[in-house]
């Protein structure tokens, strides 16, 4: 179905699809990159690219020729400079919630090493604050912590929270297989509903739940025991590790308002 001509061109309702689809997904990756030197590069990409068209639209064969030459170059070298900043974009990208339902990615293997994580922490009477991002985007509390970008093992989980460990203090933020950061400080729940008895840990683990659609695993230092926060309240409190398991299993990737 032809909409319109320009010039030569012969714009068909395919085209327009096909150019709002090009144009989206570069404003999404320019817009993950936005204030970072790849992003400056990216910018820079699609002037190239936008160039090489107009100057093929108008039969400029010399500068559509050296603009071509440059673009060519410009995506090698976006490449090698960003391999890390790539390398976050796809997992940030299989980490959505579209291809988490598809998939799966590691679900089972990232639950089995927070609830040994967990139950190995519970043991020892170390605290701890495990929190499992779902849709709701994390990545202000990420940014104040310690990156690190590791999978997720219930040794790394107990060695972070050993009370020697520089990173004991505040939470660990889970999206997928991935531990993105440690030592994130949480929000405190202003709720004047909760137990007196609950230290900061417990008002971190609401705080965070009443903000976002999180899943939170708590352990206490004091009691040893195991709690889940979920929407704002405690779902469960003193779990065992199959109790916690189920419940991972049963909660992972169910919407908040589900």
């Amino acid at each position: 179905m032809i909409l319109f001509k320009i010039g030569f061109l012969t714009v068909t309702l395919i085209d327009v699809i096909d150019l709002l689809l090009v144009s989206w997904l570069f404003f999404k990756v320019y817009i993950y990159f936005k204030g970072t030197r790849a992003g400056q590069m990216l910018a820079g990409l699609i002037i190239l690219m936008v160039g090489s068209f107009l100057f093929n639209a108008f039969g400029l064969s010399a500068s559509s020729w050296l603009v071509n030459q440059f673009q060519t170059v410009w995506v090698v070298a976006f490449v090698i400079l960003f391999q890390p900043e790539l390398r976050r974009l796809l997992i940030y990208v299989g980490q959505t919630r579209f291809f988490q339902k598809i998939f799966r990615v590691g679900t089972s293997r990232t639950i089995i090493s927070i609830v040994e994580g967990a139950t190995q922490l519970q043991e020892r009477h170390w605290g701890g604050l495990i929190v499992i991002q779902r849709e709701t985007g994390l990545r202000s509390y990420k940014d104040q912590g310690t990156q690190l970008k590791a999978e997720v093992t219930a040794p790394l989980l107990v060695s972070i929270f050993n009370p020697s460990s520089p990173l004991h203090d505040g939470a660990v933020i889970i999206q997928n297989d991935i531990i993105d950061a440690a030592a994130c400080i949480l929000p405190l729940t202003e709720s004047t509903m909760i137990d007196q008895e609950m230290g900061t840990r417990h008002r971190a683990a609401l705080g965070i739940s009443e903000e976002t659609d999180a899943i939170v695993v708590l352990i206490s230092e004091e009691k040893a025991r195991i709690s889940v926060a979920e929407n704002g309240r405690f779902a469960h409190i003193g779990m065992d590790d199959i109790a916690l398991r189920k419940y991972l299993n049963d909660r992972m990737f169910i919407a908040s308002g589900d």
